[in-house]
């Protein structure tokens, strides 16, 4: 690895970490690449190198996440449980804390919002093989509903937990996901 990799690796966190910071205290909308470079410490240029906008860097930063979630989901047992699932989503939630922080909190994150949500959705079609959100794009009348229910309650209990600074550890939320998940999923005939 040569020392100009290193440093590109190192200017792009820098440029990664100073948007999530800055997004904890203002609005996405308020904040410029001037503000970010200032708090990276690295020039306007070297954002543009690698960014087109502010609105570039942040859908990158989401979709790393998102590809690291979806990667985690992948690797985990093909039998485990929700309960099992939502371990591993918690402690990658635990382990970016900054991050999901600045995007559940800030104003500005609707755009993750609706990412979030799509990828818990294709998780759920996932996990239920036998279902048609698994096998077609075409649902079972009701079941778009159920499952847009469903996911819209996996991504606001993960926003109340950051809103309310994870009173309760990833094994606890995990375990009360998973059990509220299995549950109304044997209740609509899914699980």
């Amino acid at each position: 690895m040569s020392r100009t990799d290193r440093r590109v690796r190192k200017s792009q966190e820098a440029i990664k970490v100073a948007v999530i910071e800055l997004m904890m205290e203002k609005d996405f909308d308020q904040i410029t690449i001037q503000d970010i470079s200032d708090r990276a410490d690295v020039s306007r240029r070297t954002i543009y190198l690698h960014y087109m906008d502010k609105f570039d860097l942040l859908d990158k930063l989401i979709e790393q996440h998102i590809d690291e979630m979806r990667e985690l989901c992948e690797s985990t047992e093909d039998d485990a449980d929700y309960k099992d699932s939502g371990l591993v989503w918690f402690e990658y939630f635990d382990n970016h804390y900054l991050f999901f922080s600045a995007m559940l909190k800030s104003k500005g994150s609707l755009f993750f919002h609706h990412r979030f949500l799509e990828f818990f959705l294709q998780e759920l079609g996932k996990r239920d093989n036998d279902t048609p959100a698994a096998n077609s794009q075409q649902l079972a009348e009701g079941e778009e509903v159920d499952f847009q229910f469903l996911g819209a309650a996996i991504v606001g209990v993960v926003e109340w937990w950051f809103k309310h600074d994870k009173p309760h550890p990833p094994s606890f939320m995990a375990q009360r996901l998973g059990a509220l998940l299995e549950l109304n999923l044997k209740q609509i005939g899914v699980s």
